[in-house]
């Protein structure tokens, strides 16, 4: 196995990975922020993290991955306020929807969900640190960071610093305008807003403020990878640095790993354009979660996507291609010689292929678009030496493990529900049966009950398939 190659934001650079501790990853990825149900953008970025993590694993690490849940900030209290609901009332739908919407797309749970507003006391601590060591300043009842006292501030960004000019201070938790400028860590209290009493005085955590606290809490002073999405660069993840750093005097994160936007039909998602989704959108529209999954996965992190509705098609004709060929090496494990003086070898050397393709493709900054590659190169070559009769049942057998080898990282293989599939296969035996004794009538019925169950039948010389439309 070769290396795995991971493009850092921090240096520009594709970096070999390794761990801090030797078999150990500790990771964190920038969760939701609950105000709205997750769209796929979003889901796309938390899609990818898991792959990560999957990959990880599938290489032998041991991963502690927390993924925080932002549960209070400013566009959190703008709706609440407006809905006349306190946040936890109001945050408690979407929460639940950010999980429901993982568990559709097989977005393994992290390790820790850890929520904003179960870790004041840290951030306090973090705060009350960077003020011993001169970072911070008061100003109408906020405590502040001070950028100009971080020589390195800008680093991840790339963003430009003037240095000997004074920098504006702003309170919001995000801005648009790249340029350093003071941020605020703890604000004071105002009217209509959540508010705790601390040392610090009776107010609430800055955004950034709560992934600092809650990472070092969680993974320690200095952890192996943070993820996030390329908008989260500056100013939240230069700002997270910022703090960390600052309190600590220690490398905060040594990987930091981000992925690009996801556009609609080549333009970028906006409620003006009505053109953002969420999975249950994209399930009312008849399209299956594992659809969304692929679709997503198909194009490598560090690549923007183009969503259409075209791409969703595509992938349902991918996942159709892979369950068919599942259900082809299902059949030939059954009925083909099962002794090795059948085999030829050419399986084994498909496999070795394969698996090579695979991890390189894996190694080399989770290209999962080489990685998909390499499966449909199989299908093909497979496809073609079982025509030519070169597939024996025990190769069909080690090409199934092969598949299952890969699984856990991609996950994008059709679960048969045993209890459904024996209720499918006593109705096509029943259809069966009606067209031997030529009662077409109720081999329709039967075909188009099956149908209406999501089934759908391929008759072949092999004997009749079904799959899910």
């Amino acid at each position: 196995m070769s290396d795995l190659k991971l493009w850092n934001t921090l240096t520009r650079e594709l970096e070999t990975f390794a761990p801090l501790v030797p078999g150990e990853v500790r990771m964190y990825s920038c969760g939701p922020t609950v105000y709205n149900n997750p769209h796929i953008g979003n889901l796309r970025t938390f899609l990818w993290s898991d792959l990560l993590r999957r990959y990880l694993e599938f290489r032998g690490l041991r991963v502690r991955q927390v993924m925080n849940i932002t549960d209070v900030e400013d566009k959190i209290i703008r709706n609440a306020n407006a809905a006349g609901k306190d946040i936890d009332t109001y945050t408690a739908p979407f929460i639940v929807s950010f999980h429901e919407s993982l568990a559709l797309l097989r977005i393994r749970p992290a390790d820790s969900y850890p929520r904003a507003t179960e870790f004041i006391p840290q951030m306090v601590d973090l705060v009350n640190q960077l003020t011993s060591r001169g970072h911070t300043y008061v100003a109408d009842g906020s405590t502040y960071f001070k950028v100009a006292s971080l020589p390195q501030y800008g680093r991840l960004s790339q963003v430009e610093i003037d240095r000997s000019s004074e920098y504006s201070r702003i309170e919001n938790d995000e801005y648009e305008k790249e340029s350093a400028r003071d941020f605020v860590l703890w604000k004071a209290k105002k009217e209509n807003e959540p508010s705790w009493q601390t040392e610090l005085g009776e107010g609430r955590p800055g955004w950034h403020l709560e992934c600092s606290a809650m990472s070092m809490q969680l993974l320690g002073d200095t952890f192996d990878i943070h993820t996030g999405a390329v908008d989260l660069i500056f100013p939240h993840h230069e700002n997270e640095i910022a703090q960390s750093e600052g309190a600590t005097g220690k490398t905060f994160v040594r990987y930091w790993v981000h992925g690009e936007h996801l556009n609609i039909d080549a333009q970028k998602m906006s409620k003006s354009l009505g053109n953002i989704y969420s999975l249950p959108e994209i399930i009312e529209l008849g399209h299956d979660p594992l659809t969304l999954r692929y679709a997503l996965l198909s194009v490598p992190h560090r690549t923007k996507l183009n969503f259409t509705m075209q791409s969703l098609d595509d992938a349902k004709s991918a996942l159709n291609r892979i369950e068919s060929f599942l259900i082809r090496l299902d059949e030939l494990s059954k009925s083909a010689p099962h002794d090795a003086k059948h085999s030829d070898g050419h399986a084994d050397q498909l496999i070795g292929r394969f698996l090579i393709d695979f991890e390189s493709a894996m190694d080399d900054d989770l290209n999962t678009a080489g990685a998909f590659g390499a499966l449909f190169s199989l299908i093909r070559d497979a496809n073609i030496a079982i025509d030519a009769g070169r597939i024996s049942a025990g190769d069909a057998e080690g090409l199934k493990a092969a598949l299952m080898k890969i699984d856990p990282v991609l996950d994008i293989f059709p679960k048969r529900d045993t209890v459904l599939a024996a209720e499918i296969e006593a109705l096509i035996e029943a259809r069966q049966a009606a067209r031997k004794s030529r009662n077409f009538a109720e081999s329709d019925r039967i075909r188009d009950e099956l149908l209406a169950k999501g089934i759908m039948l391929e008759d072949t010389a092999a004997g009749v398939r079904w799959r899910r439309k």
